[in-house]
């Protein structure tokens, strides 16, 4: 199966992990983040008993990942951060896991996801925080899910100037 994959400032194309079956997505640049911040501690008494409070201020940090791709009728891609990418990034992704569905094909429809760092940190460009798998969506028909069965199981993407589809809006276009 031939993807199209419209690559942005320096981007590659995403790379199959030979240790496992998703595509491993690399930074094409260096990512600095900052980690939360706290308010200054705040007392108040409550039925006589002082109580201490302090607000903390997660910073939610977009990241583009610098490539758009059109995905085949009846198929979608699940984001999700790399099992290692907490443990020694202190980062985890805001809404759990991103669906890209194969209607996010424009030339504009970059893919991003949104992170909270626990840490200040920067990581260093190269460096692959997320994965993705392409699967079956749950609009399929009959003739995408017989393609998918007797499907050789090999995935190629192929850069492109032009993914020739409209664009749907970009990032978190399906409304609220």
């Amino acid at each position: 199966m031939k993807i199209k994959v419209k690559l942005y400032n320096n981007q590659t194309l995403p790379i199959i992990n030979e240790k496992g079956d998703w595509f491993d997505i690399p930074l094409n640049f260096d990512l600095a983040l900052e980690g939360p911040s706290a308010e200054i501690l705040k007392r108040k008494q409550i039925k006589g008993e002082e109580i201490k409070t302090r607000n903390v201020n997660f910073n939610q940090t977009f990241i583009d990942l610098d490539f758009a791709m059109q995905l085949p009728k009846g198929f979608e891609a699940i984001v999700l951060p790399r099992s290692s990418t907490f443990k020694k990034y202190g980062i985890v992704l805001s809404n759990s896991q991103g669906v890209i569905d194969n209607s996010y094909c424009g030339n504009n429809d970059t893919w991003k996801v949104v992170v909270i760092p626990y840490k200040t940190i920067t990581i260093p460009e190269g460096t692959r925080l997320f994965q993705f798998r392409i699967q079956l969506s749950q609009r399929a028909n009959i003739w995408q899910k017989l393609r998918w069965l007797f499907w050789n199981g090999k995935i190629t993407f192929v850069a492109v100037d032009n993914l020739e589809n409209t664009d749907r809006g970009g990032f978190g276009s399906t409304g609220n």
